[in-house]
């Protein structure tokens, strides 16, 4: 399968490695230093499951010196998304896929703005992993794995072949029977941590280690939980305590790519994590105060990441 990696970070490098591995024509399109490190010395990937070299990486800046694409895994950061919708739509062809592997819970929605929907099948990923320097993927904890399924929760003939194409390739994979339930699955664990780590600075260790903090985890996810449903979403006391468990699981000193994002001064996910919580909240009618003093308390330093950025390009 002809594949396109848009977005060569923790996530992208990590499942296009592993699709490359497995003998997929693998297309990594990546920035900069990193491009440079990539195109002369390849993709280098660490990981429990087994390291892995991508050499020669076939790696790019542009993805419309990408034809005839099967698939795209896009990988960016969510504050790209928009802008990524853009470039990807000048080069689909009839049959070409296009899943979000993002944290959040509107990716379809922004990319279905600009991108035609039948191209369109939702996704997430599960995988703690970053780029360790440039040209090397770093993989540190977690079953690294994809869930993904049509929109409408059909298994169509393309969602039964990429289920194949990504457990080939040794990839933890799961065709969901309801992908928006899933999506939202996904969003309550990694927000229920992110944010509060950005604002604590404290890893999930030491986060869990306090009653205090552990409570107010709690808190948000409630908040999650009551804007899900509000939204038609359900979202169970057992799944919710399987998330909790989830968390308690992971390395001490385990950090979420939003916090060490805003910890290093960069543009983060905060507005496609606790900003979309505290505006959906806003919107239905229901009180998320948790997320509320969290997200406002780390908006002026967002702000801030996001217009340096800004007068950096």
């Amino acid at each position: 399968m002809n594949i396109v990696i848009y977005g060569t970070g923790g996530v992208g490098g990590y499942f296009g490695a592993r699709l490359e591995q497995a003998g997929n024509i693998v297309t990594f399109i990546a920035r900069g230093k990193h491009l440079e490190a990539i195109q002369k010395y390849g993709l280098k990937l660490i990981s429990p499951k087994g390291d892995y070299l991508v050499f020669p990486a076939n790696a790019k800046e542009n993805i419309a010196e990408v034809t005839d694409i099967d698939l795209i895994l896009v990988c960016v950061k969510t504050w790209q998304l928009e802008a990524a919708a853009k470039e990807i739509n000048q080069v689909l062809k009839e049959k070409t896929m296009v899943i979000s592997l993002l944290n959040g819970v509107n990716n379809a929605e922004v990319l279905g703005a600009v991108i035609d929907k039948k191209h369109l099948l939702g996704g997430l990923c599960k995988v703690v992993s970053k780029i360790e320097d440039f040209g090397v993927i770093n993989h540190i904890s977690f079953e690294p794995e994809i869930v993904f399924g049509e929109l409408d929760n059909v298994k169509t003939e393309r969602a039964l072949l990429l289920e194949k194409v990504f457990l080939n390739a040794g990839i933890t994979t799961k065709l969901a029977e309801n992908i928006q339930t899933e999506i939202w699955s996904k969003f309550l664990f990694i927000a229920t941590i992110s944010a509060i780590g950005a604002l604590t600075r404290a890893t999930v260790g030491e986060i869990m280690a306090s009653p205090e903090l552990k409570k107010m985890m709690r808190e948000i996810a409630d908040e999650i939980v009551a804007v899900a449903k509000a939204k038609g979403i359900y979202l169970s006391e057992i799944l919710v305590e399987k998330q909790f468990q989830m968390i308690a699981s992971q390395p001490y000193n385990t950090t979420s790519s939003l916090q060490r994002d805003m910890m290093e001064g960069k543009p983060s996910e905060l507005e496609a994590q606790t900003g979309t919580i505290v505006k959906m909240g806003i919107e239905l009618g229901i009180s998320t105060p948790v997320n509320d003093f969290i997200y406002y308390c780390l908006l002026p330093q967002e702000n801030k990441a996001r217009n340096q950025k800004t007068k950096l390009n």
